[in-house]
């Protein structure tokens, strides 16, 4: 047995561990000067919390674009300590309304933040193309110094010897790092459930998740408790939280951002790659986060990324006389489980807004395989039949987490490996993707959606097919607010027949009264590769189509 994931002593038991996180976490917010009220009854729709209790610059501050902020810090119109004070005191609120914040760094950042005050009086210019912005951290990515447990009880004493390398590039570039946020037991959940903290809840309907594994940083910066933060992807850790919490989020191409100083088990499997991301507030957040990073050519330090810049240059085609053209297919159904209606409802109203844009040809994308997908997928996490994940839970005497259950112990695919047999699996991946490739054609991307409803109620985030396919593929996948769930309009279909028992239990679990006010996201997918021409491509969607994507807003 590895020596990180060796049997511990019973003393102390895990619940005095995790009580011990909690006082931690406690205490970093206690710090917060003037303190913060305590809130007597939780409301079912944190958001509009924030406007009743911070003042009114707090209030400006935080719901700033990060681009828009940027600038401002550049210029010294804002300084980064007002910033950081700010999102400090929101990212404190928004742990109490969501529980999403394993620790606030107020002193850190804080001194942070006066060093770029003063290196910007110093040198009247900025520090970098971050200056004195600040962005909020998932906890399994190293922070030098700090806690690095991944979810795991008995991983409570681990800490990073440094830092991760994105947080090193994004430091140069002059960012303020001020809170760590929440992740799920194993990080293989699509919500946020630890047994450190408990459960993330999603800001608009605290019943519903916020998502996983990125929870954390989906409801701080659908709380606007951050306005730029880092996730982790390996079957929809970005994208879920981005789509639940009505924020973008973008799962890159793997081995365009830097992954090394991340702690989690089955560490160095290649069979299906884990990549690195931002969620943002805005989508110039996600460019900017993109941007600085590849612009800082951080292949220099970690060999395995590819060494080609972020292309500032155009991506979509254009015809003879200069105009852009677009060709979008739409992925309403992928075959297994159906969407819900909300989900339904708003692909068929960008679809059908976009249809009429000059330039734009709207197709439908039938599925291919996506079960089969899935099995090729499911059966390439666990190489080890889950070993590594169970006794990383079980060595401190922990209980499993209902979703950690669900997805090791309860998921056929999840079986021991022989070397021969990851070959096997291997090789089935790559003839997919082959297969995939094959039925693309001229399409530039697909619009489809991020799961088979908006965020689903707590415990119950069992299907991956609509987010895990374009990680078996390794596409880019880019996530929008469009809409919410509205009683009224989206009302449930029962006349359907389910199709199997994944969509049974998908179907059965909508009821509009339930998923009232949950944001209605939707995914864009490219080709491997083409992150800035998915990113181009949404720029392009939301300037022509206007609402429904202004409506969320």
């Amino acid at each position: 047995m590895p020596a990180s994931i060796q049997k511990r002593p019973i003393s102390p038991s895990w619940g005095e561990i995790a009580k011990k996180a909690q006082d931690h976490r406690d205490a970093s917010i206690a710090l917060l000067d003037p303190p913060l009220p305590e809130i007597a009854e939780l409301p079912l729709n944190s958001t509009p919390v924030p406007k009743t209790i911070l003042t009114a610059e707090e209030v400006a501050i935080t719901e700033a674009d990060p681009v828009g902020l940027v600038s401002q810090l550049a210029s010294g119109t804002l300084t980064s300590v007002q910033v950081t004070e700010a999102f400090l005191r929101r990212a404190g609120l928004a742990q109490k309304l969501t529980n999403c914040v394993t620790e606030l760094l107020p002193v850190a950042s804080l001194e942070r933040a006066t060093y770029l005050d003063s290196y910007i009086k110093e040198h009247g210019k900025p520090i970098g193309p971050l200056h004195g912005l600040p962005i909020s951290v998932k906890e399994h990515i190293g922070m030098k110094g700090l806690t690095l447990n991944a979810g795991f009880i008995a991983w409570h004493d681990r800490t990073a010897d440094q830092n991760a390398l994105i947080l090193d590039i994004l430091y140069a570039a002059g960012a303020v790092f001020y809170v760590r946020t929440t992740q799920p037991q194993t990080l293989m959940h699509l919500e946020t459930s630890s047994n450190f903290y408990g459960e993330t809840v999603n800001p608009f309907n605290r019943t519903l998740t916020s998502g996983g594994s990125s929870g954390g940083e989906g409801a701080i910066i659908g709380m606007r408790g951050s306005c730029l933060g880092i996730g982790t992807d390996i079957g929809g850790s970005i994208r879920s939280p981005a789509a639940n919490n009505g924020v973008y989020g973008l799962r890159p191409t793997s081995y365009r951002l830097p992954l090394s100083g991340l702690s989690a088990t089955m560490l160095g499997q290649e069979q299906i790659v884990p990549v690195i991301g931002p969620l943002s507030t805005s989508l110039g957040g996600v460019k900017l986060f993109m941007k600085t990073l590849i612009d800082a050519q951080p292949w220099l330090q970690e060999p395995s990324l590819l060494p080609f810049p972020w292309k500032t240059a155009s991506q979509i085609p254009t015809d003879a006389s200069g105009n852009k053209t677009l060709k979008i297919a739409v992925l309403y159904d992928d075959g297994v489980v159906r969407p819900h209606p909300p989900v339904l409802r708003a692909l068929k109203t960008v679809a059908e807004k976009l249809a009429r844009v000059q330039g734009v040809q709207v197709t439908e994308w039938k599925p291919y395989k996506h079960a089969e997908a899935w099995t090729i997928i499911s059966s390439l996490y666990f190489c080890d039949g889950g070993k590594e994940e169970s006794e990383a839970i079980e060595a401190s005497g922990e209980p499993w987490r209902p979703l950690s259950k669900f997805i090791i112990k309860e998921n056929e695919n999840v079986k021991r490996h022989s070397v021969r047999e990851v070959w096997d699996w291997t090789v089935k991946r790559e003839e997919y993707r082959t297969e995939y490739a094959r039925l693309w054609g001229d399409v530039d991307v697909i619009l489809c959606p991020v799961g088979p409803g908006a965020a689903p109620p707590l415990n119950c985030a069992r299907y991956w097919g609509y987010t895990a396919q374009w990680n078996l593929l390794d596409y880019p996948a880019l996530i929008a607010p469009i809409t919410k769930v509205d009683p009224e309009i989206d009302l449930a279909d029962t006349s359907y027949k389910p199709r199997n028992p994944k969509d049974a239990y998908n179907h059965d679990l909508y009821s509009p009264e339930k998923y009232a006010n949950a944001p209605v996201s939707l995914q864009l997918v490219g080709r491997r590769y083409e992150d800035e021409k998915v990113v181009e491509a949404m720029e392009y969607m939301m300037e022509k189509v206007g609402a429904p994507f202004t409506e969320f807003v």
